[in-house]
């Protein structure tokens, strides 16, 4: 349990005033973990998770069931937590039978996926990077018409397992696809987490100068080297108000194998509200969530600070 008065708010100069959590737990940690959670579960997940005030909850994914198994209760799971007030549910879809299955379900929020790099969409997609963004064009066109908000993911923007480095003209070339084709908001990935400060205000830049507006751009980071907070904070000084975060630090990537967990939605927390930054999330309820879903896996949570927290109730 927090302590009043802790942390003690004290705001920095040019950072925004609010940041929109997009909660990736539910989808992005649970696709990643080796057992299937069961679907009433994952519902009770979510709905744990809008109780604690996060309003976007992405909440599965309309992939075939043979390459993302743990997600193939897509049909029943998306009607449980269907009914949310006030609660974004984005969903992710790779092609248009997906689209269709999303839409038939009253999903208005889609996300697809793309990647920065080669080998990484060989290896997610098997196709080529433009290949897979020819796939996308039509799923993007017919979500829009459906009146559908669209977010693209690009994987492997900071470094890649196979390539290494990935210039940032690369990054910038896939981002304008995207938002040419109809995007509304993109999400960078820091698929493998090698990403730092420097280079993540450097992509920041670049994606501004291509006229590519901050307000469009969310960020994800993956902590496999410690830097998630810190490139977060980088991103916030460049003027970024959508962060992606999995409640309890759940996550990686099934397909790239050096990819550890995503940021923790309660490390997030506590760091802006250390800045005075408004997240509209109630960290006590959330660090009980984390440690409940926890306990339903069978594990320890990685946070910092679920653990910090839930040994100061004992």
């Amino acid at each position: 349990m927090t302590v009043e008065g802790l942390p003690m708010a004290v705001p920095a100069a040019g950072l925004p005033a609010r940041v929109r959590i997009h909660e990736v737990g539910a989808r992005d940690g649970l696709q990643n973990e080796k057992s299937t959670v069961p679907t009433e579960v994952k519902a009770e997940f979510v709905r744990r998770l809008a109780a604690a005030g996060l309003t976007t909850i992405e909440a599965t994914s309309f992939v075939h069931p043979k390459w993302v198994p743990q997600l193939a209760d897509a049909e029943q799971l998306f009607p449980l937590v269907g009914d949310l007030d006030g609660v974004h549910l984005p969903v992710l879809v790779p092609n248009d039978r997906g689209l269709d299955r999303a839409l038939a379900l009253g999903a208005r929020r889609i996300a697809v996926f793309a990647s920065a790099t080669e080998s990484f969409a060989k290896a997610n997609l098997n196709r080529t990077v433009d290949e897979a963004l020819a796939m996308f064009e039509p799923v993007v066109t017919r979500a829009k018409a459906a009146d559908a908000h669209v977010r693209g993911y690009l994987s492997m923007c900071f470094g890649d397992p196979w390539e290494g480095a990935v210039p940032v003209p690369q990054v910038v070339r896939v981002c304008r696809a995207l938002v040419d084709m109809g995007c509304d908001e993109l999400s960078l990935g820091d698929t493998i987490g090698v990403a730092t400060p420097g280079h993540v205000t450097a992509l920041l830049a670049a994606l501004e100068e291509a006229g590519i507006p901050v307000a469009a751009v969310g960020v994800h980071f993956h902590d496999t080297y410690g830097q998630a907070l810190a490139n977060t904070y980088a991103a916030l000084q460049r003027g970024v108000t959508t962060v992606d975060a999995s409640a309890g630090g759940l996550g990686g990537c099934p397909y790239a194998k050096s990819a550890t967990g995503n940021l923790a939605t309660e490390d997030l927390v506590w760091m802006l509200r250390g800045l005075g930054i408004d997240t509209g999330v109630d960290l006590d309820r959330l660090v009980a969530t984390s440690a409940w879903m926890a306990e339903q896996l069978g594990r320890p949570s990685p946070s910092r600070t679920v653990r910090a927290l839930s040994h100061k109730e004992q």
